[in-house]
């Protein structure tokens, strides 16, 4: 009986913590949009996404990765995407090298060309790696996307990313949930550039 009032106490207190960060996603809605065009103009010029993150942010780098390369929607369009935490033998050689800094700057060296997207995720802004990495794409030319938490963090205010998108929540289960969200609304608005005719300008679809 304790157990199932503890629940129901803290249940109303998680919604609370999910609803205010719901609400805060649907605040970035224009920037959102922006990500997702600019997204879908480096595509039209041949760019790949390149998705990296630690931990629990690696296994979304993989769902984000897979998404795109093949989509679970039956005729939507296949897009080029890598994620960088695919071979841990490379993950660990080059962190016992280089150090675990550079694990995801060092791979994009070698894999990244300028019209690709490198897509962060950090669900407290403050992975070394992940900002280094986003810092290395600005430098080769990338579009840069952050995905983090809290109030963006180290990564967030490094300068070194076009957009940033935050979960507003220092709660580590909200912030995945809210950065699944997130991708997912990414995928779709970038195809959604793709299958209406002139959102993208004819400066883009020669």
């Amino acid at each position: 009986m304790s157990l199932i009032l503890s629940l129901e106490a803290a249940t109303p207190v998680a919604s609370a913590r999910r609803e205010s960060a719901g609400q805060a996603l649907a605040g970035q809605a224009e920037a959102v949009a922006r990500a997702c065009y600019d997204m879908a103009v480096r595509f039209h010029q041949g760019g790949k996404l390149i998705v990296f993150g630690n931990g629990g942010a690696g296994t979304d780098a993989n769902h984000v990765a897979v998404e795109f390369v093949h989509p679970v929607i039956v005729g939507k369009r296949a897009l080029p995407a890598m994620a960088l935490t695919n071979d841990p033998a490379t993950v660990t050689g080059v962190a016992n090298r280089e150090g675990f800094a550079e694990v995801f700057a060092h791979q994009l060296r070698c894999f990244a060309d300028p019209p690709d997207i490198a897509l962060g995720i950090s669900a407290d802004g403050e992975c070394v790696n992940v900002g280094r990495g986003l810092a290395v794409a600005r430098e080769l030319g990338l579009l840069t996307v952050a995905l983090v938490g809290g109030d963006g963090g180290a990564v967030g205010r490094g300068g070194a990313v076009d957009h940033v998108l935050v979960a507003m929540s220092t709660d580590p289960a909200v912030v995945k949930e809210v950065h699944v969200t997130m991708y997912h609304v990414l995928w779709e608005l970038v195809h959604v550039f793709f299958e209406q005719p002139g959102l993208l300008g004819p400066e883009v679809i020669r």
